[in-house]
């Protein structure tokens, strides 16, 4: 993280902190809270009104409700403008309460080429968006790029690996005395306690003087009433006539149980040990398995990122520090799932905009809605919800079920099981498919591409099963690897045809398809031969051998030849393993 300051004018400036540097060239704006002394100072006269409004109505907003619409965000101009302190641009001063004053020095920069939340912003308000990332294979979606790369339209910094230029770009600053390395702790107290029933009752009691006090140990654990009244207004517990009266263990006087109840994030802090042993009875964990630690990868909601991840860290530490584990950290990796949108904004109750996912299911099956969600968006961006597109999950399905039967049905045949040119195209794409997907399903946890990757692998098993010279045996290999890798994502479907392909043992436990490193260079191809432009047959080539020797395979094809022969070859167009064309008189 770096701390950079950007000038106004003299004597006036704002700090940021930042953890992209690499991204500074692409901050084409500052934005700063509503609370932040510098909102008032920094308006213009002319925008006085406007600001004193906004800050007025965001006064009145809980840090929550600011930061939870997702899409509509809103935000006034102070009529100010600071200076980039590296590329020496003017950027214009917003006030939007998106931006807390609790975090951070309660401003912000600004980068919308490379980060969703200033994009949607920029978006709004017609402000300018740079793009100074390009991803490695030079993919970017409408102007928004968040991830790492190459930088461009950075100046000096131009072709350097985001890695290396966040180091040169804070050397720079700090040269320049604009900035510096800075290591910013964000945290607040961390209220555990819920009026409501549902939860771990707190395990302590009141005397009539207010002392709190533990429950026993040989009294625990503290199990809630059956017969709460879940109408009732506020907590449950509080509210019922003779759960929270109890004696004092200690001293026989009447005491008053805790009704809060732990919230649900302080229970699930340190599940991952309990599930390993979780009958276990006379302690935590039973350290035979503390190989097993820490968790390979941990998967949670941004929500869970920020807070879950930190409360199981600080408990992971302290059973450390107390000796009952040894290791340091709970979980080696983390992968923050992005948030269901409909309509632009964040699924919720509150909002009315949620799909039951019962209704999906009974309609479509588990199967349809699990591959749409993993297809839909990678699993670290925000998913746009759509009904269009849940279609399209249904009847690729579909199709993968008439295809699996038709070759499942085709294993008597006596159809042709020698390799020819299109077989070699399949049991390529296998193979690519294969490697590709491995790699990007238990490396890059990009589901959506090992899904498009399977899609296009079926897409052309599908049209090879129609072909009269398909190998019935490759079509039957290239099904088994294509339901191996779709089983994590659509189990049900995959194992029901796993099972009419005569397998007894789970799909699940199945080896994982392995690429044939022999299958995956392409050493044939087909080549198109053409006569002033038309189609006139097709020849087998080895890949990479010489014009001269194509031109004298075709002289000894009789059928393509007779086109030829007899005719003025004025020139040939030759496109290397893929086309030869003769324009004749």
């Amino acid at each position: 993280m770096a701390k950079i300051r950007f000038v106004i004018v003299k004597n006036t400036f704002v700090d940021v902190f930042i953890t992209r540097p690499d991204t500074i060239f692409g901050a084409t704006y500052l934005v700063l809270a509503p609370e932040n002394e510098l909102s008032i100072k920094l308006t213009t006269k002319e925008n006085k009104s406007l600001v004193n409004d906004y800050i007025t109505k965001s006064s009145q907003k809980s840090d929550l409700e600011r930061q939870e619409n997702v899409k509509d965000k809103t935000g006034v101009f102070t009529g100010s403008y600071a200076v980039n302190p590296i590329s020496k641009e003017k950027i214009p001063i917003w006030i939007a309460d998106y931006v807390l004053s609790g975090y951070g020095t309660g401003a912000v920069m600004a980068v919308p080429g490379h980060d969703e939340r200033d994009y949607e912003f920029a978006i709004k308000y017609k402000l300018p968006i740079k793009v100074v990332i390009t991803s490695n294979d030079n993919k970017t979606n409408n102007n928004l790029y968040s991830g790492e790369g190459i930088l461009i339209n950075s100046d000096e910094f131009d072709n350097l690996e985001s890695s290396i230029a966040k180091t040169k770009i804070i050397d720079a600053l700090v040269e320049k005395g604009f900035g510096k390395s800075k290591i910013n702790f964000r945290i607040r107290d961390w209220g555990i306690s819920r009026q409501r029933y549902w939860g771990c009752p707190i395990p302590v009691f009141y005397h009539e003087d207010g002392s709190v006090h533990p429950v026993p140990e040989k009294d625990l654990p503290v199990e809630l009433p059956d017969d709460v009244d879940l109408d009732s207004e506020g907590n449950p517990l509080a509210s019922h006539p003779t759960w929270k009266y109890i004696k004092c263990p200690y001293t026989g006087k009447n005491a008053v149980r805790e009704t809060d109840t732990f919230d649900t994030f302080f229970e699930s802090s340190w599940y991952y040990l309990r599930f390993l042993t979780p009958e276990l009875r006379e302690r935590i964990f039973d350290k035979k398995f503390e190989s097993w630690l820490p968790v390979d990868q941990y998967i949670g909601g941004i929500e869970h990122a920020i807070l879950h991840l930190l409360y199981a860290r600080f408990f992971h530490k302290l059973l450390r520090d107390l000796g009952i584990i040894k290791s340091s950290e709970p979980f080696k990796a983390l992968l923050s799932q992005g948030m269901v949108l409909k309509d632009g904004s964040k699924m919720s109750k509150s909002k009315g905009n949620i799909v039951d996912p019962k209704d999906i299911v009974t309609k479509y099956g588990a199967d349809t809605l699990r591959l749409f969600i993993m297809f839909a968006a990678p699993p670290d961006n925000n998913l746009e919800w759509s009904d269009t597109a849940i279609e399209g999950s249904y009847k690729f399905i579909k199709r993968l079920w008439v295809l699996s039967k038709k070759i499942i049905e085709d294993k008597d045949n006596k159809s042709n099981t020698a390799t020819n040119i299109h077989s070699q195209s399949l049991e390529l794409k296998l193979n690519k498919t294969i490697e590709k997907v491995t790699n990007d399903i238990f490396n890059r946890k990009s589901f959506n591409t090992a899904i498009a990757s399977i899609m296009e692998l079926f897409n052309e098993l599908n049209k090879y099963e129609q072909s009269k010279n398909r190998n019935i045996l490759l079509c039957r290999q290239s099904l088994e690897s294509i339901l191996k890798m779709l089983s994590p994502i659509a189990p049900h479907v995959t194992q029901y045809l796993w099972k009419e392909l005569g397998y007894e043992k789970l799909i699940l436990d199945e080896k994982w398809p392995t690429a044939r490193t022999d299958e995956l260079k392409e050493t044939k191809k087909e080549i198109i031969i053409q006569i002033n432009g038309k189609l006139r047959g097709r020849v087998i080539i080895k890949l990479g051998i010489s014009e001269s020797e194509i031109k004298s395979i075709i002289e000894n094809d009789k059928k393509i030849y007779k086109y030829i022969e007899n005719h003025e070859i004025k020139k040939i167009i030759y496109i290397k393993d893929k086309l030869i064309n003769y324009v004749l008189d």
